[in-house]
């Protein structure tokens, strides 16, 4: 059942076992995987089933350079589906060094590790339509592939896993109508939560207060609650409930809002390869695009003491025609067609002189085939196609390549969330972002490109030519990497750890969770959807597991307790 919180009554008590904060890809993974339990589940969903403005606007706020962070507005939708509305589908697992205690990297170290979330992997791969949990080359295909670098040899890299791609998958499309069928699911849209009561000893949340933009107020009591509302939002929602715990709910060791985490990531160098190359989109089996990536060996990550990192071959610059590319320099003559903050990424912000203009129109003019038929590509395998292209790839006739690179952060307890002083409409603060980085991520990313230059001169396959001194401005020409929102209610064996525990559970409040990235206690270099899934799904199987107790097991407050 779907039902609009402006319906209801403002005397109207809500109440379910289970209530769900977030209809996002976490939140509606968590109600398909309880439909069926026996257990009465709320799904609360800030928005509508569309982008509202208004209701957008919540997420207005401030960033302490306008430089590093994109405006808390951005990267986040708050409507029935969440991010997934917008999300471009890269979807891989963590790696089991990410999870472990590094001496190198501060703050490092999960009370989990990745077998803890191996069974749910799968689950979450097909939610989210990115095919098997197969994540290298051996295990994604039953038959040889082209090599990536054909002569490539490497102690350092791997060059055989996968990232793969969702459709991708609206979840609010796509699921909307299991959930609207489901007897024991009631999904409340324009829901907004603006405060978590706990009871006068602080001990667990007794009731949610919910407010709408055309004035309701609605009241909600669930056994359990689990915010599922995206890593800035939970983040929001426990420093702002003040009233029993004035730091904030969870917030006792001052941990609420630090660490906050995205990925560093960029383009840089240029590689001349002599011998062919594979940069483009592997199709497995089911039809999901994956696509292979120059890996950082565990070992070597141990070895020089830096964070995970990968690397993907990455088209030339754009601005600089002698790429000879006629679709890159079509690209580059329209980029005023193209939106702002992508043509910034592509472009560089960097215009051109005259001659190089003509250069570019050059291209165009002796790869006019090749044009035409990207922009066929475009419009069907893009446009058109249920399961989308996932992204320009140009394979470059002068086998010329610059290094796209998405690197881990290093938990930083500087780089931090807060409140404002400012109130949004319905009353709750507006978020303060101060995103920050550290040496260590340069130096991870540095040794990163010193490994591959040397390998690739080493295995004789082409050069890679780059500024070392550069590499800080790279990482940072964009700032963070924006919609990662990692790290601000980390996840610890203690309270003075971490905000929640190896369950998701806050400390010290046995009914409430959160399911979102932001309990990551270190970034790794993967996108954090798929593995924020499997931990939403493997606190689902938590609570389900609760439920079924003997009541002499069960607290006296009630049956999930």
């Amino acid at each position: 059942m779907i039902i609009d919180a402006n319906d209801l009554p403002e005397t109207e008590v809500l109440s379910a076992d289970i209530c769900i904060v977030g209809a996002g890809a976490v939140g509606i993974a968590m109600a398909l995987d309880l439909i069926g339990s026996g257990l009465e589940v709320l799904l609360l969903e800030a928005g509508g089933f569309d982008r509202e403005e208004d209701t957008q606007s919540l997420y207005v706020g401030q960033v302490a350079d306008v430089a590093m962070h994109s405006p808390p507005d951005t990267y986040r939708e708050r409507r029935l589906g969440g991010s997934t509305t917008t999300w471009g589908g890269r979807s891989m697992p963590f790696d089991p060094i990410d999870f472990e205690k590094r001496d190198y990297i501060a703050h490092s170290g999960w009370p989990i590790s990745r077998a803890d979330l191996d069974p749910f992997y799968p689950e979450a791969n097909r939610i989210s339509e990115a095919g098997r949990f197969a994540y290298t080359i051996e295990t994604a295909f039953d038959h040889p592939r082209k090599a990536m670098i054909e002569g490539f040899a490497s102690d350092n890299f791997t060059t055989n896993t996968l990232e793969r791609f969702s459709c991708p998958t609206d979840f609010g499309r796509r699921y909307r109508h299991k959930l609207e069928a489901a007897a024991n699911i009631r999904v409340l849209l324009h829901a907004n939560v603006v405060h978590i009561a706990l009871d006068s000893l602080g001990g667990r949340v007794d009731r949610l207060q919910i407010a709408t933009l055309k004035g309701r107020r609605l009241t909600v009591r669930a056994g359990h609650v689990v915010l599922a509302n995206g890593g800035l939002e939970a983040t929001r929602l426990l420093l702002a409930s003040r009233d029993v715990q004035d730091r904030g709910i969870g917030n006792q060791h001052d941990l609420v809002g630090r660490f906050y985490m995205c990925h560093v990531a960029g383009t840089i160098g240029a590689i001349q390869f002599n011998r062919s190359v594979w940069n483009g989109y592997d199709i497995a089996d089911e039809g999901t695009y994956c696509r292979r990536r120059l890996a950082l060996r565990p070992e070597a990550q141990r070895s020089h003491g830096v964070g995970n990192v990968i690397g993907r071959l990455h088209h030339p610059r754009i601005t600089d025609p002698a790429h000879r590319n006629g679709v890159l320099s079509l690209l580059y003559l329209a980029r005023m067609f193209i939106p702002y903050e992508y043509g910034k990424r592509l472009h560089g912000g960097v215009d051109v002189d005259f001659p190089t203009r003509l250069r570019h129109l050059r291209n165009v003019l002796t790869d006019i085939p090749d044009t035409v038929a990207f922009m066929l590509h475009l419009l069907r395998d893009r446009r058109l196609a249920e399961r989308k292209f996932p992204s320009i790839v140009i394979r470059s006739k002068a086998h010329l390549y610059s290094l796209d690179f998405h690197a881990e952060q290093e938990p930083n307890p500087a780089s931090r969330v807060s409140l404002t002083t400012e109130t949004d409409a319905l009353g709750l603060p507006r978020l303060m972002i101060d995103w920050r980085y550290t040496d260590r991520d340069i130096a991870t990313v540095s040794t990163m490109l010193a490994l591959l230059a040397g390998d690739i001169a080493r295995s004789g396959v082409g050069r890679f030519d780059y500024a070392p001194d550069s590499v800080e401005q790279e990482m940072t020409r964009y700032g963070a990497y924006g919609g990662h929102h990692i790290g601000t209610t980390r996840m610890g064996a203690t309270a003075r750890e971490g905000v929640v525990d190896a369950n998701c559970t806050v400390h010290g409040l046995a009914n409430l969770h959160i399911a979102a990235a932001s309990v990551f206690p270190t970034s790794s270099q993967a996108n954090p959807t798929l593995t924020v899934i499997a931990m939403g799904l493997r606190l689902a199987r938590h609570l389900k597991d609760r439920a079924a107790r003997p009541l002499s097991a069960r607290s006296p407050e009630g049956a999930l307790s």
